[in-house]
């Protein structure tokens, strides 16, 4: 049985709008949870992590800090509503009339599964103090992009010849890879530790000299009273691992981006390539500007950019 193309562009226009309505969100969840660290105060880096310290001390966060992230809030909460909408029409349109869109279908409830997680914690997110929730909902948002992407690209394919095939494994490889670099940064920005060594620190041999490992407790509470501002010792391990692992992930990427070149998907490999690069000098400003907010908003953005380009690949 054909299936209608009208349903088709239908789904795909809506997986389309998922995919900008999405991005919007983990900008706008990535904003505001870096304004609650304090990039971008006035005062930096004095009120790096201000906002933990009157919590830890049972005291309220400035109002102006909360007036400025008012309406960056409430546009985060009426885009994820639309995401939900989206979804749900999408759900519609696969399983509303047959044929089913039985592949279509089941992103698009892995999607519900992943908004309906997201919502749930949302609710700790504002007031939670262990990095855990923080990283489970930034990466909970980086599937969703990379889910979306994926069901557009599926469906604008529906009817045309298979492209030729990849290395699976080395694609899925470079998948939990990146994956294990973006939760790592994020474990980094949720327990403060941004600034806890420069570009010149951090070395292979310090690193191995430590033996406290709670920095990579991602269940425990950054304690930041007892030191200076922006300097978290257990934070250094994170920030020193996701400094070095961004080697392996630059061949991986590099790699796998010279593959899909050869194997006829060009756009796929050379946005892998540039994304590569842009992330790569991001990071360095990043670390060198001691954490930019527009600089780290965009490591963010190009982040869930590769690993939606990636999934593409599989």
């Amino acid at each position: 049985m054909l299936i209608d193309e009208r349903r088709l562009l239908v789904l795909r226009r809506l997986a389309l709008l998922c995919v900008v309505s999405v991005l919007a969100v983990t900008t706008l969840s990535a904003f505001l949870r870096h304004a609650k660290a304090g990039l971008g105060c006035a005062e930096w880096p004095a009120c790096y992590g201000a906002d933990l310290r009157a919590a830890q001390r049972n005291e309220s966060p400035p109002a102006a800090e909360q007036a400025a992230t008012a309406v960056a809030r409430m546009a985060h909460r009426i885009v994820a509503t639309l995401v939900l909408l989206w979804i749900a029409i999408m759900l519609m349109v696969c399983f509303g009339a047959r044929p089913f869109l039985v592949r279509e279908g089941r992103i698009v409830l892995a999607l519900l599964a992943l908004a309906l997680g997201l919502a749930v914690l949302g609710r700790w997110s504002s007031d939670a103090r262990v990095p855990a929730v923080a990283m489970a909902n930034l990466f909970g948002g980086f599937a969703m992009l990379a889910l979306c992407v994926r069901l557009a690209a599926m469906v604008g394919r529906a009817g045309r010849p298979a492209r030729p095939s990849m290395h699976r494994h080395a694609v899925v490889a470079g998948l939990l890879l990146l994956s294990a670099q973006i939760l790592l940064g994020s474990l980094v920005s949720a327990s403060y530790a941004g600034l806890s060594c420069d570009l010149g620190h951090c070395g292979a041999a310090e690193l191995l000299r430590i033996t406290d490992w709670s920095g990579l407790d991602p269940w425990r509470e950054p304690a930041l009273d007892s030191v200076k501002p922006g300097q978290t010792p257990a934070g250094a391990l994170a920030l020193g691992l996701h400094r070095y692992l961004a080697l392996p992930v630059a061949a991986m990427l590099g790699a796998l981006a010279f593959l899909a070149w050869r194997s006829g998907r060009r756009h796929i490999g050379a946005t892998l390539l540039v994304l590569l690069g842009a992330q790569i000098v991001l990071g360095l400003i990043v670390t060198l500007f001691a954490l930019p907010m527009g600089a780290v908003l965009l490591h963010n953005l190009f982040a869930v950019s590769l690993l939606a380009t990636l999934s593409l690949l599989i």
